[in-house]
């Protein structure tokens, strides 16, 4: 069993997923390739101390990226969406 501390790489904090967060309690993590819902969902609640009620993942590609006549690409990572439960909301600043 993976540390929560290695699962979740960090939290992304975008406009989109503000809205997510006021709308539907929903907050996401930049999560390890190979973590499975089962873990992410554990690793949330021991990290933060709250109930998560549903987890998606979504696999995002790299991107093709050009500096002048330098090609390259962006690395692959997986993102997960996590619902918390009525009531519980994460602080990233204080990290509770």
């Amino acid at each position: 069993m993976m540390d929560p501390y290695d699962i979740i790489i960090r939290p992304i904090l975008t406009e989109k997923m503000t809205r997510l967060k006021e709308l539907n309690n929903q907050y996401a993590f930049e999560v390890r390739k190979d973590a499975n819902k089962i873990e992410i969902k554990r690793a949330v609640e021991e990290r933060f101390g709250v109930r998560v009620l549903k987890v998606r993942t979504i696999n995002v590609r790299g991107k093709k990226r050009r500096l002048g006549r330098f090609e390259g690409k962006r690395s692959s990572w997986k993102k997960a969406i996590v619902t918390l439960a009525e009531g519980d909301t994460i602080d990233f600043v204080t990290g509770t």
